[in-house]
């Protein structure tokens, strides 16, 4: 089944075996003639299953059974990633919120407490504060501009817009008993910002991406927050990263 989607302004046709990636993409849903299509096949499902095993297997966790259809959701994201270097785009694992109409970034490791500090945001801020996406946003690195988009890939929680928002910072999460907030470099700041982009398999796809973080990190300010996950977190942090 054939349906189209206009994701980080690209039109992208999705032809799959399963009805639950459309209902997944549904907000997305556009006219146009498409930039690419992604076509997925049982090879597609196999893969991303193979790929869950291992990774349960070398993360001591437990194996779970994934339903076909939802792997057919992860298959279609990644090629989908695949794709966007070519676009000047890269997906990276993060939760970002937008303020008056500026993005911030917020990254770690899973399980750190982004998903929990964006909320923190939101509670400080009220209406201010908007979600774009509380997992893996794509960032479109241009020389008028980087801009944060909204995904269907928007976490567990399915908390995200169909936006686009400039980008103003990133920050680099951490759990501590005391909140701290402090300016880094960019050669502090790249390590964790590549492990936590995808890295695509194609070669090329993946010199590219390296080059959009670089310029990435010339061109936003950078930080690190040590925080305790109390609403004064959001506090510090925010009127810290709006300046």
């Amino acid at each position: 089944m054939k349906e189209t989607y206009k994701i980080a302004d690209i039109i992208i046709e999705i032809d799959s075996i399963y009805r639950d990636v459309h209902d997944y993409c549904r907000n997305y849903l556009c006219d146009g003639i498409p930039d690419f299509t992604v076509t997925t096949t049982e090879n597609d499902i196999e893969y991303e299953r193979q790929k869950a095993y291992k990774y349960a297997i070398a993360k001591g966790l437990p194996v779970i059974n994934w339903h076909d259809s939802y792997l057919e959701e992860v298959a279609v994201y990644r090629i989908i990633a695949e794709k966007m270097p070519e676009y000047d785009t890269f997906m990276f694992h993060a939760s970002a919120v937008a303020v008056d109409g500026a993005a911030y970034l917020f990254t770690a490791n899973s399980g750190t407490g982004k998903s929990t500090h964006t909320r923190l945001w939101r509670e400080y801020l009220g209406e201010r504060a908007v979600m774009i996406n509380d997992d893996r946003p794509l960032i479109r690195v241009k020389n008028d501009g980087i801009t944060v988009f909204g995904t269907p890939c928007n976490g567990k929680h399915k908390i995200g817009n169909n936006i686009a928002v400039p980008l103003k910072a990133i920050c680099i999460l951490g759990r501590s008993e005391e909140n701290s907030i402090q300016r880094i470099t960019k050669s502090e700041a790249y390590r964790v910002l590549y492990k936590q982009s995808y890295h695509p398999e194609d070669s090329a796809a993946l010199a590219k991406t390296k080059i959009l973080i670089d310029k990435l990190t010339d061109r936003v300010s950078l930080w690190r927050l040590g925080c305790n996950m109390d609403i004064s977190a959001a506090e510090l942090a925010y009127n810290a990263m709006k300046e």
